[in-house]
């Protein structure tokens, strides 16, 4: 684990002084203090990550009443459960008495929950079952002893879940995206293998990875010989442009190549981004394996390999890589200031059997050693943003686009929280009138799994800080 020192003379003004100097320097990396500070960290987890929709699960892991799984978020733990009445709910992992969680192991199926400091007893779904000699306490409410809910939804059998009881509508964010991920029939799929990769660095530094991919060509061999993403737009244009033309007619599925991207600060809601798009893989490539050639049957009501690849985002933390035969998750969770748990999960359709449809080492190899060698770079990049040396450079402005969106979002938000009510925090990330251009273009930057692509727009966006 990393060591840090603590900055004794932290504080709020320090951070608003931080903040008002990225203002001055933009289209630049972030100054060190956002990755080392003790109190920017508690700021974000209070007003950005349990404020997002975040991805807990797929129904097919929590199949019946009783079974359960837990979601480790910085310091905390929520339990996702299927309950008496078939529906899957959220609740935090803390006894109403005196704090203790009452939950353990990770996954299991149980009939309650007891706590096993005093022994109070919750019902699958959270509520108060017993709380012992309280008979004696004639104003004791057991079911205002509950429990804490969290917010849970379920959409295409991904569970998303927020701690923010006063969140915007996720749902209707991913609507907008319906056409192409109902094209999976995610619903209908199952997990076929899960890992996590705990990073030693803090969580900024992983998604910030994940959204360029100015580093593929030289950290990511395997990947860049597959995707066309690992080139500039000028260069990848024609394949996708020819890939784009005949997508909905080869995979029999009609708005498979519907683009739409609404993240970060250009979310309806706070937290609630959604966005998709369609992009190209190499001639001689039809999906995201050691090879390029199938690992699995097709997804879904796919009828045929196009050479394309989906890609998704929902919510700020989670993403998703979706080949015709199979798909790819990614969920970013902060652990401590300089911990973070990358988890993936891999999809294939569920009558998909194991050892004769599909192999798990021939399904996870790509993205498996792709992450192996991001927690290289991500651990490195850590340790030199963690000097009080590093003076930020800056950003590439196509490849980097979208992490500038992302930093864009999370400077703004960060400044919001430090007057935050509900009405200021959605007012303050709003995304301020500013352009961009590069080489004479106005132009969007959409976030393809590790690459970008420029979108060409007869409109002005603004990514400045």
């Amino acid at each position: 684990m990393q060591t840090i020192a603590t900055s004794v003379d932290d504080s709020f003004q320090r951070m608003r002084d931080k903040l008002e100097a990225e203002k001055v320097r933009p289209h630049h990396a972030m100054d060190p203090y956002f990755y080392r500070s003790h109190l920017v960290h508690e700021q974000e987890l209070e007003h950005l990550i349990f404020k997002s929709w975040i991805y807990a699960l797929h129904v097919s892991e929590i199949p019946s009443v009783g079974d359960y799984q837990l979601i480790e978020i910085g310091e905390d733990s929520i339990i996702v459960a299927r309950t008496e009445t078939g529906e899957i709910a959220a609740m935090h992992n803390i006894c109403r008495h005196r704090g203790a969680r009452v939950c353990e192991a990770s996954s299991g199926n149980r009939k309650t929950y007891v706590c096993p400091y005093h022994g109070w007893v919750y019902n699958i779904d959270g509520s108060l079952k017993v709380a012992r000699e309280t008979h004696v306490m004639p104003d004791f409410d057991a079911s205002a002893h509950g429990l804490k809910p969290v917010k849970c939804v379920t959409y295409m059998g991904l569970v998303f879940i927020n701690c923010d009881p006063d969140a915007g509508d996720l749902v209707a964010s991913l609507n907008n995206i319906r056409e192409p991920l109902g094209a999976y029939d995610l619903e209908h799929a199952k997990v076929a293998h899960r890992q996590t990769y705990r990073v030693e660095a803090n969580w900024k530094l992983a998604i910030e990875n994940y959204l360029e991919c100015y580093h593929c060509a030289t950290s990511h061999r395997a990947y860049a010989r597959l995707h066309t993403l690992k080139d500039l737009e000028e260069q990848s244009a024609p394949v996708v442009a020819k890939m784009l033309e005949r997508a909905d007619e080869i995979t029999g599925v009609p708005g498979i190549s519907k683009e739409h991207t609404q993240i970060y600060l250009d979310a309806p809601s706070f937290g609630a981004c959604a966005h998709t798009m369609r992009y190209g893989l190499f001639d001689g490539f039809v999906t995201g394996s050691k090879d390029g050639q199938p690992v699995a049957p097709l997804m879904g009501n796919i009828k045929a390999y196009d050479g394309g690849v989906g890609d998704f985002q929902m919510g700020p933390l989670t993403f998703m890589l979706n080949y015709p035969d199979h798909c790819v998750l990614y969920r970013f969770i902060p652990r401590s200031r300089t911990e973070t748990e990358m988890e993936l999960v891999w999809f294939v359709r569920d009558d998909a059997k194991e050892g004769h449809d599909y192999e798990v080492d021939k399904l996870t190899w790509l993205w498996h050693h792709t992450t192996l060698e991001d927690e290289y770079i991500i651990t490195r990049n850590a340790a030199g943003v963690n000097s009080r040396f590093f003076e930020p450079g800056p950003y590439h402005p196509e490849f980097e686009f979208t992490l500038q969106q992302f930093v864009h979002w999370y400077l703004h938000s960060l400044e919001a929280s430090l007057d935050y009510t509900p009405t200021t925090l959605a007012a303050k990330t709003r995304r301020p009138e500013v352009a961009f251009s590069a080489a004479g273009r106005t132009i969007l930057l959409t976030p393809h799994g590790d690459m970008k692509r420029v979108l060409v727009l007869k409109r002005h966006i603004a990514i400045g800080r």
